[in-house]
């Protein structure tokens, strides 16, 4: 028996709206990531790209558990001497929701070329609306 391994033009991408509208951060961006890389699918290859576009909204309304919301750093570095930087899960969630999905979610991708091509088909954003309407997004429940 032959492995199956898909060529690159019979790849499917489709497009999925997530609404993290209280939704717990970690289970959503799990869910996310196994749809990005592809793992849903029968034809999963770890080594090529198979997985689908995501677009998140309402970004700002993400939920997380116990303590988390005041304890959580989010750090990162100017790249000059001593230039460390950190800012609380609440401060974040005020100045940039999105970069908190976003952090998350590439926490759980290859650290590669692939991994970087993947996250490039994660859109998210804090608010309702989006602008990626004509490629005519399905709306994706996730628990």
């Amino acid at each position: 028996m032959k492995t199956y391994i898909p060529k690159l033009d019979e790849v499917d991408q489709k497009w999925h709206v997530v609404d993290a509208s209280g939704k717990i951060l970690g289970r959503l961006a799990s869910n996310v990531a196994t749809i990005l890389r592809g793992k849903h699918k029968p034809t999963y290859t770890p080594h090529m790209d198979v997985g689908d576009h995501v677009v998140i909204i309402n970004a700002e309304k993400v939920a997380v558990t116990g303590k988390k919301a005041q304890l959580k750093r989010y750090y990162r570095h100017t790249g000059y001497p001593g230039g460390l930087r950190s800012d609380s899960f609440e401060d974040l969630l005020v100045k940039a929701p999105e970069r908190i999905l976003e952090k998350a979610i590439w926490g759980m991708l290859p650290h590669n070329k692939l991994g970087r091509k993947i996250f490039k088909k994660l859109k998210v954003y804090a608010g309702e609306e989006h602008p990626h309407g004509a490629q005519q997004p399905e709306k994706l429940e996730l628990v």
